[in-house]
């Protein structure tokens, strides 16, 4: 029997092009009785799949999808009393809808940290076209730690690549040279 990879329901049959002058959308959680809304009002970056445990998945993906944009470009319209971050304690404060479940957006709080100032979003909850195509895979290695067979992880990684988005086992190169040039600006290693 073939093991069918699934990676995540808005990429299973391709990745949609982005459009240049996309001017952004709204996102809005699954509930039918008073739907949570939000806008963002910029195309996304860096969109991508994420294989960590912390982000919110769909029933049977091994991915979540996420981009990120400039925090001041996003903003609750309808329904935010039904928001809720989902851990306090973790770094990115993942906003979900308390009815059905689903992340909107996540942000960072903390002023020192690289991405300060950038919201993480799930641009699959749009019904807008448009958006940023997925680049890459994050964090491949983590759906192990998520309960996916390790079997099948080659698998996984040849479908991520078939679907032109190169798979790793954290950030690509040019993020995680961005992560440690702040740190080193920040620690005082490296100076401007």
């Amino acid at each position: 029997m073939t093991f069918a990879v699934l990676i995540h329901p808005s990429l299973d049959h391709g990745v949609s092009p982005g459009a240049a002058d996309f001017p952004g959308g709204t996102l809005t959680c699954h509930c039918i009785d008073r739907p949570v809304t939000i806008s963002v009002a910029a195309q996304a970056a860096h969109n991508h799949v994420c294989g960590c445990t912390q982000c919110w998945k769909p029933e049977g993906a091994l991915f979540s999808m996420i981009a990120v944009v400039a925090r001041d470009e996003v903003a609750v319209l309808v329904n935010g009393d039904k928001l809720k971050v989902v851990d306090e304690a973790m770094t990115i404060q993942r906003q979900a809808c308390t009815g059905c479940g689903v992340h909107l957006f996540g942000r960072i709080e903390n002023q020192n940290h690289a991405v300060f100032g950038l919201d993480f979003v799930h641009t699959e909850w749009s019904k807008n076209s448009g958006w940023a195509a997925s680049g890459f895979a994050a964090f491949v290695s983590s759906i192990l730690e998520g309960g996916a067979d390790p079997a099948h992880q080659d698998g996984v990684r040849a479908r991520l690549n078939e679907l032109g988005l190169p798979p790793y086992d954290c950030l690509p190169p040019v993020l995680m040279d961005m992560l440690s040039i702040h740190a080193a600006g920040a620690s005082g290693v490296l100076r401007g």
